[in-house]
């Protein structure tokens, strides 16, 4: 009987895909606005958003989780509607609109038909410039947010994640994860007010669009709704750095009768303009991106301890980490504790195979088009790159960035970020069961309670 290979033989990677990515169209207001349009005429769709250079980061010291209070709050009334009437406009024309922000942007997205632009652009300038954060919503999130408070509280993966955030950044404003129950009981209206006031600014802000749309005639709706919007400075803040990291520790939340650990792994890492940045990409999808790296191999394939073992690349525009973390049997804390630092170790002290980088690469340029094929996937990577001041050009040049890495490179930033001696170790779990386990791996142990109070 012929032997069929093609069973067994992995097929070759189709040739690159041509991005064919049209040139858009930039100009900024005299407001300071800057505008970016992309035409996509394949389907009757549009897509805005509406980013601003400010996010949880520059929350006052004293009101930490004002910019996610602030984004919950500002679809549910302005000047001239009120929450359901956003809503049933929303619902009306089948759009969607929503607000969000990350450590260092605040987004306002909007999208439906094209046939419909006009509407759905009126509702993103109605709650940008007029959102009126009316009082009986006010207490409605903050009754709500209360309530989420206690139930991160009872998540292990919010406690581990909250504990090594204070761990690697400090009295860095990275380290605030939510807001406190005192910032919710002392704030008000006007701080809502205020704070849109001064970080809402034209010249602080991007509006990036991309569908199907007539060019000159949204340019000038455009300048209609936001030709009153006052400029003024853009506050700079300023940060401490994040604390270094001299010795191994680790740092337990204990869980009494928790039946898995979760374990973080974390060493300081890049910024997302780093030159370091595709290296560390790269060496990241070896490590633990995805179920065939191998962290993932390790920790569930052959050694059974967890559902998934990964890497984390966490690259902001003031600071990062890098990070390895599972979710693991109480029983074999220890054990997977050991396998995390042969791996971290292993991809430090040896040079990855051509087969893993060449793997890594197909992966990588094989799937950044896909990612980029909607009209969401193209304007969130628009907004990433004006909000971090990437190059112009990165799209176009993504894949050869990509494939321009070198095993020696992913070697020296493995050896520069991954540095498993000096790692902030948090776990979460049943101190009772874990801390004999654990002892060995470090001889600095900091015990806390899931309300984040040091026991020892």
């Amino acid at each position: 009987m012929q032997t069929e290979t093609f069973r067994r033989e992995m097929p070759p990677p189709l040739a690159p895909r041509p991005l064919n990515l049209p040139e858009p169209f930039e100009t900024t207001l005299s407001n300071g606005l800057q505008i970016t349009f992309i035409e996509d005429k394949r389907l009757p769709l549009i897509s805005f958003r509406l980013a601003f250079r400010s996010g949880d980061a520059n929350d006052p010291p004293k009101l930490p989780g004002l910019s996610d209070m602030l984004s919950h709050l500002l679809t549910e009334g302005t000047d001239t509607r009120t929450s359901r009437q956003i809503a049933e406009e929303i619902e009306r024309v089948g759009a969607a609109l929503s607000v969000g922000s990350t450590s260092d942007f605040t987004t306002i997205a909007a999208s439906g038909l094209a046939g419909f632009t006009d509407e759905i652009l009126e509702l993103v300038a109605d709650v940008t410039l007029r959102a009126s954060f009316p009082q009986n919503e006010i207490d409605l999130a903050r009754d709500n947010t209360k309530q989420m408070l206690i139930q991160q509280r009872a998540q292990p993966n919010f406690l581990a994640s909250e504990r090594m955030a204070q761990v690697m950044f400090g009295s860095h404003p990275y380290s605030r994860l939510s807001p406190t129950e005192e910032m919710l009981d002392a704030l008000t209206r006007e701080d809502l007010l205020s704070f849109r006031h001064s970080t809402f600014i034209p010249n602080n802000a991007s509006l990036i669009v991309i569908g199907e749309f007539d060019q000159d005639a949204l340019l000038k709706r455009i300048e209609q709704l936001f030709t009153n919007w006052k400029s003024d400075a853009a506050t700079n803040q300023k940060f401490p750095s994040p604390p270094p990291r001299s010795s191994r520790t680790i740092y337990l939340v204990d869980r009494p009768a928790s039946a898995q650990s979760n374990l973080i792994i974390a060493n300081e890492g890049i910024t997302r303009t780093s030159r370091d940045y595709f290296p560390m990409l790269l060496m990241h999808t070896i490590l633990g991106a995805n179920a065939s790296s191998r962290l993932f191999m390790n920790l569930r394939e052959h050694k059974g301890y967890t559902y998934g073992a990964y890497s984390n690349l966490d690259a902001r525009r003031l600071a990062g980490t890098f990070r390895a973390t599972a979710e693991v049997r109480t029983a074999v804390t220890g054990d997977s504790l050991r396998e995390f630092l042969y791996e971290l170790n292993r991809i430090r002290d040896e040079a990855v195979s051509d087969e893993e980088i060449n793997n890594a690469k197909s992966y990588l340029t094989g799937v950044f088009p896909i990612r980029i094929e909607t009209q969401d996937g193209l304007i969130d990577q628009i907004v990433n790159i004006q909000m971090f001041d990437l190059p112009d050009d990165y799209l176009k040049t993504y894949r050869e960035n990509v494939n321009n890495v070198t095993v020696e490179d992913i070697q020296r930033v493995a050896q520069q970020y991954v540095t498993p001696d000096r790692a902030a170790i948090v776990i979460v779990g049943d101190g009772t069961e874990v801390t004999e386990q654990v002892k060995t791996f470090s001889e600095e142990i900091e015990v806390y309670d899931t309300e984040g109070k040091l026991k020892s």
